[in-house]
C-alpha cells in the first residue's frame, strides 16, 4: 500500500502568502481611511443633516403613511364630489382635488411608490451596470467592445422617450414595470463609471503586487479592486435617486407610468393643471413634494460627491 505524502509550505509559500495578506490589508486600510474621511467630513456639512433629514421623513411616508394621515384614499367614500377643488382649510391643509379627494391624504400616500420606483431603479441600475462594468473592465478584449457598443445603443436612448415606447407595450402601469423600464434604459451611466474605475484600479501596484503573488482573478476583483471603486458609484446612485423619482413623475404625468388606481405625484400633478388657474392648490402641493424630493436627494449627492473625491476637497 503506498502512503499518501503530505505536502508541507514551504518557506516561499509561506512568504508570498504573508506579502498577499499584507497587501490585502493594505489596500484595506486605504479603502476604510476613504470611508472615514468621508464620513467625518459629511457630518461637518449642514447640507448633508438638512438632506438627509428630509429623505428619512420621506422614508418614513412611504414605509408608514398611517404615522401622518389617519384616512386612507382607498376606502369607500374617501372623494366626495360635492368637495371638488375647496380650497385649503383647517381640517383638510392641501384641499380637495377635482373628484373631492383630500390632496394631503393622496400627497402622503403617493409618496410610496414614487420612491420605491427610484429605490428599487437604483438598485436595479447599480447591480446590472457595476457587475457588467467590472466585467467589461477586468476581461477587456472582444467583450469589452461588444458591452461598450450595447451600452452605446442604450445611451443614445433618452429615459423619457424610451419609457414612453416601451411602456406602451406593456400596457401595465404598476411601480415593478415602470421600475424595471427604468432600469433598463438608466444601467449604462453606472457602467461607463465602473468600468472606467477598474480599468484605472487594474494596473496600480497594490493590484500588481497581489496578481504576482499568485492572486486569482476573482480575488484581485472582489478584495482589492471592487472596494476601491465604489465611491464614484456611490455618488451617482444618489444623485439617480431622484432622477428616477422625477423620471416615474414625467412618465406617469404623460399618462404612461403608473396608473389608477395607484397614486402617484405625477398622477395628480396631471390631472390638476387644467385647472391650475382657478384651483392652484390641487398641483402646487403634489408638485412641491416632489421638487423637494428630487432637490434632497441631488444635493445628498453634491455633497457625498465632495467628500469622498479627494479631488473636491
Amino acid at each position: 500500500m503506498s502512503e499518501k505524502t503530505i505536502e508541507k509550505p514551504t518557506p516561499n509559500d509561506a512568504m508570498t502568502m504573508e506579502r498577499e495578506a499584507e497587501a490585502e490589508e493594505r489596500a484595506a486600510a486605504r479603502q476604510a481611511s476613504l470611508l472615514k474621511d468621508g464620513w467625518a467630513e459629511l457630518r461637518k456639512r449642514p447640507m448633508f443633516i438638512t438632506s438627509a433629514a428630509v429623505i428619512v421623513l420621506l422614508l418614513l411616508l412611504a414605509i408608514a403613511p398611517s404615522l401622518f394621515t389617519a384616512r386612507s384614499p382607498f376606502t369607500d367614500g374617501f372623494c366626495q364630489l360635492t368637495n371638488s377643488m375647496d380650497p385649503p382649510s383647517s381640517g383638510h391643509l392641501f384641499g380637495y382635488d377635482v373628484q373631492g379627494c383630500d390632496i394631503y391624504t393622496r400627497t402622503v400616500w403617493g409618496a410610496r411608490n414614487s420612491i420605491v420606483v427610484g429605490v428599487v431603479t437604483t438598485i436595479g441600475t447599480t447591480l446590472l451596470g457595476g457587475l457588467l462594468g467590472m466585467l467589461a473592465g477586468l476581461v477587456g478584449g472582444w467583450i469589452d467592445a461588444v458591452l461598450s457598443r450595447i451600452t452605446e445603443v442604450f445611451s443614445a436612448l433618452p429615459i423619457i422617450i424610451g419609457g414612453l415606447l416601451i411602456m406602451s407595450i406593456f400596457r401595465t402601469g404598476d411601480v415593478w414595470t415602470v421600475s424595471f423600464v427604468m432600469t433598463t434604459l438608466g444601467w449604462p451611466q453606472v457602467f461607463r463609471i465602473m468600468r472606467g474605475e477598474v480599468i484605472s484600479n487594474k494596473y496600480h501596484d497594490y493590484v500588481l503586487a497581489a496578481r504576482a503573488l499568485g492572486a486569482d482573478s476573482w480575488r484581485i476583483a472582489f478584495r482589492h479592486i471592487l472596494p476601491n471603486t465604489l465611491a464614484p458609484v456611490i455618488v451617482i446612485t444618489t444623485m439617480n435617486l431622484g432622477v428616477y423619482i422625477a423620471a416615474e413623475a414625467a412618465l406617469s404625468y404623460l399618462g404612461i407610468g403608473i396608473q389608477p388606481p395607484n397614486i402617484s405625484w405625477g398622477l395628480m400633478i396631471s390631472d390638476a393643471q387644467d385647472r391650475f388657474l382657478t384651483s392652484p392648490h390641487a398641483l402646487l402641493f403634489p408638485a412641491g413634494a416632489l421638487s423637494i424630493t428630487v432637490l434632497a436627494f441631488i444635493m445628498l449627492g453634491d455633497v457625498v460627491r465632495d467628500a469622498f473625491d479627494p479631488k473636491m476637497r
